[in-house]
């Protein structure tokens, strides 16, 4: 398990392995790749991040990731697996969330996005996010360089 302070200074615990920290993640972070590129989002009010979010009631977690992808990129999932778990203890309440590395078959255009902007495809991530305003929180703390070294790890993708 690692442990380190996120954006905002919030305690955060990040395991790779199984069994999960909490067993019942609300939450889903997918990391996605389409066509050899990053498949990331443009949150209206965040900025450029992975797709994730809520897993709703009555849904696994796996089921939310699959639709969040669907639901912020347009992307229709082919392949996914768990990677990991991370909790971040906030001020107010922790929040688990689930680690998914998704291959992408296809992306179809969308009316709507809901609360993003819609697919943003990079070959390659820039090697310093934190300091770059253009993206999200959720891409500035050590869940994504950890993320990333397991999924070339895992993955052999460069």
């Amino acid at each position: 398990m690692k442990t380190f302070y996120d954006f905002y200074n919030n305690k955060v615990q990040l395991s790779f392995s199984n069994p999960q920290l909490e067993e019942k993640a609300k939450h889903v972070w997918v990391i996605c790749r389409y066509e050899d590129q990053w498949l990331l989002t443009k949150h209206s009010d965040r900025g450029l991040e992975f797709p994730g979010g809520k897993v709703e009631v009555g849904e696994k977690p796996v089921e939310a990731a699959v639709r969040e992808v669907k639901e912020e990129t347009g992307g229709t999932v082919r392949n996914i697996d768990y990677l990991g778990q991370y909790l971040v203890k906030g001020k107010k309440e922790t929040v688990t969330k689930n680690i998914y590395f998704a291959e992408i078959s296809s992306l179809e255009k969308q009316d709507t996005y809901y609360e993003t902007d819609g697919p943003v495809l990079m070959r390659e991530l820039p090697p310093n996010v934190q300091n770059n305003d253009k993206y999200s929180f959720i891409m500035k703390d050590d869940v994504l360089s950890y993320s990333m070294e397991k999924i070339k790890e895992l993955y052999q993708i460069k």
